[in-house]
């Protein structure tokens, strides 16, 4: 797929064109997701299309302007936020925007049956997950796949959200020294993953600019794709360092090989082996095995 390909892609999923009905963000303590949801409402609301917005909250205590319906479930048990969700969509026959902010306050026991609830040919679920928090594991059941990997693997669409530029961030970050003004920063970078109706995934990674609303693929160079997977193969090997240092390339490559001289005069006797004798060789004449031409 081209890069125009993969933004018009990007661009068709946020506009609930596209055949996906799981959107999932993945969004670290670093780059918020709020600017991505922002920019999903904006195509919502200017692709003309009758799209019904229903919020369950768990973090967001007021209702945002863009939601016509608001279910406020933090602290309520499952139960009962199903009866509120049954409520509101059983009985209308409307195509509904769905979003749940978000899915790391919900228990791993209550996840599937929130998703039965709100699963459905009509409805587009779009949630968020915050990857810098921690999340709690049963002890009862310590093999039980984590409430991440079960989103990962049910959702059609995944946004891995990033900042344009971390680099000394990192180290900030290590000591949750957060930079100010970072997390809602109106560019940043989105890893796509989609998933076919197939089964095949599809990845790409882009910028998206939500005040002037464009997306760019970016596409890496070939040359440090293969230079990463060399380094990825090697790593973990050996307690020895195997990777190649650019000083050591560069002396590998004025090193003189030997058989570089000795092509210097293939051609010259046609299909024959030739051997020239040195002055410490002994030669017979009477040798059984010389060669009587």
């Amino acid at each position: 797929m081209s890069a125009a390909s993969a933004s018009v892609l990007l661009n068709r999923i946020l506009t609930l064109r596209e055949s996906s009905p799981f959107l999932l963000v993945l969004d670290p303590s670093i780059q918020s997701s709020a600017n991505l949801t922002k920019e999903l409402i904006y195509k919502v609301k200017t692709s003309r299309q009758e799209i019904g917005i229903l919020y369950v909250s768990f973090e967001t205590v007021t209702k945002p302007d863009y939601a016509e319906e608001f279910i406020d479930a933090l602290d309520k048990p499952m139960d009962k936020i199903v009866g509120e969700i049954f409520k509101i969509i059983g009985d209308k026959e409307q195509r509904r925007l769905i979003i749940v902010d978000s899915f790391n306050y919900i228990k791993d026991i209550d996840l599937n049956r929130l998703l039965r609830a709100i699963i459905d040919p009509q409805n587009v679920i779009y949630g968020a997950y915050h990857l810098d928090i921690p999340a709690p594991r049963s002890s009862s059941q310590p093999n039980k796949p984590s409430t991440l990997s079960i989103l990962r693997f049910i959702a059609t669409s995944v946004f891995e959200l990033s900042p344009m530029t971390t680099g000394e961030w990192d180290d900030m970050l290590g000591y949750l020294d957060i930079p100010v003004n970072v997390c809602n920063r109106n560019t940043f970078k989105v890893k796509l993953t989609f998933r076919r109706k197939s089964g095949r995934a599809l990845e790409y990674e882009l910028s998206v600019d939500t005040t002037t609303h464009e997306y760019k693929q970016i596409v890496k160079k070939r040359e440090d794709s293969q230079k990463k997977d060399e380094e990825e193969m090697l790593r973990n090997l050996t307690t020895f360092n195997l990777n190649t240092s650019r000083r050591q390339k560069k002396a590998r490559e004025q090193v003189e090989l030997p058989f570089m001289e000795a092509q210097k005069s293939l051609g010259s006797v046609a299909g024959s082996t030739v051997y020239e004798f040195d002055r410490d060789d002994d030669y017979d004449e009477e040798d059984p095995y010389e060669d009587p031409i």
